[in-house]
């Protein structure tokens, strides 16, 4: 008597139960399915298809859609290439179980030779057995060699026409461009949170099992994207829970996540300075079975929000009730500037929880760290504290040992504008020299003896505009990039006050050193037209130009000069030229 076989049916996992049979079944990727629809309809198909996301978003699922919806030949046999496969044609059914002779898939990963590609080159010229088209999925293409990408390259450009490829990668700059550009691309977008929670909710009451709305949400947001995982999740979470109800808690531990409230509070109470009560909170979270780099990571992503919430109202609006009131009320206490000093502390802090031999002593650290620099007062703030506490004392701020009286600002901006050094000017010392021009400035920098400074001051800089506490020049091209912060920083020190240093291309005067030789030029001028010295210069048989660069020695007269005319007009009183005792070799000009 034969035993009759009772064994229930093998289980087949949810990713593979209800894997997208057609174009109307994939979710999150409208873009795609319009495109490739609209390319059967009109029958304008490209002979190469590049399919390329994160893993699990549906490019090997697509790959063999388009294999169905072109192979297929409807109920009756007589169809053509459908965007609808019917599924119930010997192709569309074969195809399905992957053992249609005339769809090839292969897996890159494990076959990445020439031997390999040259199996396609020589199958690729025979035409299809039974199909319509013989096709060829390729999965993780980038995993080919260099020379099977050059093997494949001739017949990837002119294949046959009864032969269609169809690559799928999760690394698409490992692929060739060469191979890139004799394909058709698609990227394949990760799948919003709030989509995926509503597949995997309709997933739950096809399988007869109640999910809640936060579970689903939960899940949806550590599928990261993709379908495949969160189906996998969705698949662990129900065979975790016994009473066909999937609960946020039942996911939470699963996934070991922190309660998202008390991740709320914890952010809270430690931006607010309750550092006591933070790190008991978190101590219940951690024997809760939260996770050290999860909870980091919860925190920066509340970080994040909060900050999208100040800066953009209603940029939660697809989070819980609860959770938009707690983001709510923590935007309308935090400043904007307080948010990305606590963003930059817990990314560092982030990657220190994740590479420190204690996870959990490395997180209480940065929460320590982020409770007590977010209470502290910003730049800014110290700024007009300093500057208020010495206007009512009557004297500016005290100046630390090292020079200076607070924080230095150099700022540059493109297009030829400005490079500003130096903020608004605070009190000065009475005592201190206080330059009221630019010669003044540069006589102040050569008595303090910085002669390299006055030295790109004379000769690498043109003045644009000055006045008591703000300079702004031009440089030229030997001018040190550092001038605008180096002057800024000196006037300071030695003045007690701040000098904004503006470096821009508005033109600008001569510099010193062309004013130097400007003057000297035209004094010349005006001495060589002068009457007793071109007498001079006849007597000593020689020009001005000669007598200035000539040594005196040399000029022996030769008419004495009692021969000159007494009545000659001496120069004004500028002291340009003059004759002392009759001696006119003694003077210079």
């Amino acid at each position: 008597m034969t035993t009759p076989n009772t064994a229930a049916p093998e289980y087949r996992v949810l990713a593979r139960k209800y894997r997208p049979q057609t174009f109307a079944d994939m979710i999150g990727q409208e873009a795609l399915v319009r495109t490739l629809t609209n390319a059967i309809q009109s029958g304008r198909l490209a002979h190469a298809f590049m399919l390329t996301g994160v893993r699990g978003v549906g490019k090997t699922t697509s790959a063999r859609i388009v294999a169905r919806a072109l192979n297929c030949i409807g109920a009756d046999g007589t169809g053509g290439p459908t965007p609808e496969p019917c599924g119930v044609c010997d192709p569309c059914i074969a195809i399905a179980a992957d053992r249609h002779p005339d769809v090839i898939e292969m897996d890159a990963a494990s076959r990445t030779g020439v031997d390999d590609i040259r199996e396609i080159i020589d199958g690729v010229r025979y035409r299809p057995i039974s199909a319509r088209y013989k096709i060829y999925i390729i999965d993780e293409v980038h995993m080919l060699s260099k020379n099977a990408f050059n093997a494949l390259l001739k017949t990837l450009e002119e294949p046959p026409d009864h032969t269609k490829f169809l690559f799928a990668t999760t690394e698409i700059r490992k692929v060739p461009i060469t191979v890139l550009s004799r394909c058709q691309r698609f990227d394949l977008r990760r799948i919003e949170p709030e989509v995926l929670a509503a597949h995997f909710t309709h997933i739950a009451d096809l399988e007869k099992v109640v999910l809640t709305p936060e579970a689903a949400a939960l899940i949806g947001r550590a599928a990261d994207g993709s379908a495949r995982d969160g189906m996998s999740l969705l698949d662990q979470a129900i065979a975790l829970s016994s009473s066909g109800t999937v609960e946020a808690d039942t996911v939470r531990g699963m996934l070991g996540l922190a309660d998202r409230l008390s991740v709320y509070d914890l952010f809270g109470k430690v931006m607010a300075g309750h550092i006591a009560e933070a790190l008991a909170l978190y101590e219940d979270m951690h024997r809760a079975g939260a996770d050290p780099s999860q909870v980091v990571q919860d925190v920066l992503g509340l970080c994040h929000g909060v900050t999208r919430l100040k800066v953009a109202p209603g940029a939660l609006e697809s989070a819980a009730e609860t959770e938009r009131r707690a983001a709510s009320a923590l935007a309308g206490s935090l400043s904007v500037a307080t948010l990305t000093r606590a963003w930059q502390i817990l990314l560092k802090g982030a990657q220190e929880v994740h590479a420190a031999p204690d996870p959990r002593a490395a997180l209480e650290m940065v929460l320590i760290r982020l409770a007590y620099v977010t209470d502290l007062p910003s730049p800014a703030d110290l700024i007009r504290r300093l500057t208020s506490e010495g206007a009512a004392s009557g004297s500016a701020p005290s100046v630390p040992q090292g020079g200076g009286t607070g924080p230095r600002l150099a700022m540059i901006s493109g297009g030829g504008a400005q490079s500003v050094a130096q903020a608004e000017p605070v009190q000065a010392h009475a005592a201190l020299p206080q330059p009221r021009s630019f010669e003044e400035v540069v006589a102040l920098i050569e008595a303090q003896k910085d002669l390299s400074l006055r030295t790109h001051l004379m000769n690498d800089v043109r003045l644009v505009a000055f006045e008591v506490g703000k300079i702004e020049l031009m440089p030229l091209e030997r001018a040190p990039r550092d001038l605008a912060a180096r002057l800024s920083g000196v006037l300071q020190d030695w003045t007690g006050r701040r000098w904004m240093v503006v470096l821009s291309t508005a033109g600008g005067q001569q510099t010193l050193r062309e004013q130097e030789q400007s003057e000297a030029s035209a004094r010349r001028q005006r001495l060589a037209q002068h009457a007793l010295v071109q007498q001079v210069a006849k007597a000593l048989g020689g020009t001005l130009e000669e007598m200035i660069v000539t040594p005196r020695q040399s000029f022996l007269p030769s008419a004495p000069l009692a021969a000159l005319d007494p009545d000659a007009e001496m120069l004004d009183e500028t002291g340009d030229f003059s004759v002392d005792n009759g001696d006119f070799l003694d003077h210079t000009f």
